[in-house]
């Protein structure tokens, strides 16, 4: 006799349909979560690429109005956009956020937010640094033929409208206005833009002949061991003569709204920059005269020691709120500054070939703060001079100019004094741009023994106030996502 067990199949169907559904639902479960974080992925994305629209958009909004830092609104933001689709359809939207640069700065801080219409909290934030490049980008620019000798070494870029020997070591791309050039210090015919005259590895030491595998028709040769980042040319030349504007406008904000003196009655300025926020005005009497047997023997325009003999002080005054100081004489300058920025000029418009104005250093020109805080600016209307009576151990920190001259020590031989012919150590923490060929020693070892040049790289980001630009477009400094 077969017993029957009444409901054991029932039970195994409910248990085994629990089973089922359990993991069924598991995997709707599973489905809906994976579903939804792809949505989540896409959205995501989506949310970065409606930032980048943004960062797109204030861009073109620059180049139409490239001093509206308020997106044509006339207010403080954040702006909102819509962002619409091919389809002319709203998808989402992007919040900006503008800083407008710092005073005598361009650059402008662009932050972007973006978000979908179907997740709204999830967003992206890209921030981007854009300005117009300054000539201050240049560790050293020019309009003549340069020349650097063994032992420099340059970490900035290297510009010249004309040729460049380099014989150094640069860190970053040296460029050049022209694809040859005739080289001013050696026989022979044209060599590139850039080139060297030191021996190719594994040799040493320099060759101050002509070189052949330096000059057309040769291919020009990977020198990694002279040029780190390599050399460029010809390439679009530094606008020196425009600079004539860009004096005129810094002359009517120094009227305005900066610090603003004509000629001085005498034989020039001299400021003394101090830490407090303030410089010490003096007009110059009297130079130092050249010793007994000290003469322009190289007949240099311009020749003299360039050293203040006397002086009275016509007063104390306060940096001026735009960070500008426009004489119209020559100036010496020297001091110390903390957390200032400045610009100081020396010029005489119209512009005269005769009466341009020269700008002198002998003593220490110093920062307190070496992250941009403190920035200073000389533009000289002729030369940037070291005079004779110069520090044995002298320090610029400081953007140098010489619109139409050279920056640079005139030719004091040894008949001009067993002190201060010979120097010993100069080291410039900034930029210099020289018209014509710059130098402040000779072949025959007078001038400063040891030459530092040390480009100061964040004058890239912030130049000194109003200093001259080389380009009216924004370029982009930085790009990083902040969300």
């Amino acid at each position: 006799m077969i017993k029957k067990n009444k409901g054991y199949i029932l039970i195994q169907v409910i248990v085994f349909s629990a089973i089922a559904a359990y993991l069924l639902g598991a995997l709707i479960s599973w489905a809906v979560i994976d579903i939804k974080s792809s949505k989540q992925a896409g959205d995501k994305e989506s949310a970065i690429q409606i930032a980048e629209a943004g960062i797109d958009y204030y861009r073109w909004h620059l180049a139409h109005a490239p001093t509206d830092y308020q997106d044509g609104t006339g207010h403080n933001g954040p702006y909102t956009h819509d962002f619409y689709d091919k389809d002319d359809n709203v998808t989402g939207q992007f919040i900006l956020n503008i800083t407008a640069p710092p005073l005598g700065s361009s650059l402008v801080i662009i932050k972007s937010t973006g978000r979908t219409n179907d997740l709204p909290n999830l967003t992206r934030t890209i921030q981007v640094k854009v300005a117009k490049p300054s000539i201050a980008k240049y560790a050293v620019a020019g309009n003549d033929v340069m020349r650097f000798g063994a032992g420099t070494e340059i970490f900035g870029p290297i510009h010249s409208n004309a040729g460049i020997r380099f014989d150094g070591l640069a860190h970053n791309i040296v460029s050049s206005g022209v694809a040859a050039y005739d080289d001013p210090d050696h026989s022979g015919t044209n060599e590139f833009g850039v080139h060297t005259h030191v021996n190719a590895p594994p040799g040493s030491g320099t060759d101050d002949t002509f070189r052949a595998a330096e000059a057309p028709p040769s291919t020009v040769p990977s020198r990694t061991d002279v040029f780190l980042a390599g050399r460029q040319f010809p390439v679009p030349n530094i606008d020196f003569t425009g600079m004539t504007a860009d004096l005129a406008l810094m002359k009517t904000s120094a009227q305005t709204s900066g610090f603003y003196r004509s000629a001085s009655g005498g034989l020039g300025y001299h400021l003394i920059l101090k830490t407090n926020d303030t410089f010490d005005l003096y007009k110059v009497t009297s130079l130092v005269n050249p010793p007994s047997n000290c003469t322009n023997s190289s007949s240099q325009d311009g020749w003299g020691t360039w050293s203040i003999n006397n002086q009275t002080l016509l007063g104390n005054y306060s940096f001026p709120t735009n960070g500008i100081i426009f004489l119209g004489d020559d100036i010496f300058v020297d001091g110390q500054i903390n957390t200032a920025r400045l610009t100081i000029i020396a010029a005489l418009l119209p512009d005269n070939a005769a009466t341009r104005k020269n700008i002198t250093i002998n003593n220490n020109l110093l920062y307190t703060n070496y992250d941009n805080t403190d920035i200073l600016g000389l533009i000289a209307q002729n030369n940037i001079n070291v005079g004779l009576q110069s520090a044995d151990s002298l320090r610029i920190d400081a953007a140098l100019i010489a619109q139409n001259g050279r920056v640079g020590r005139y030719y004091y031989s040894s008949s001009c004094s067993a002190t201060y012919y010979k120097r010993q150590t100069l080291t410039l923490w900034g930029m210099l741009a020289s018209n014509l060929r710059y130098g402040f020693a000779y072949t025959d070892g007078t001038g400063y023994q040891t030459r530092n040049l040390n480009y100061d790289g964040t004058l890239l980001y912030g130049p000194p106030p109003s200093f001259p630009l080389t380009s009216d477009q924004y370029i982009t400094i930085s790009w990083q996502e902040i969300k």
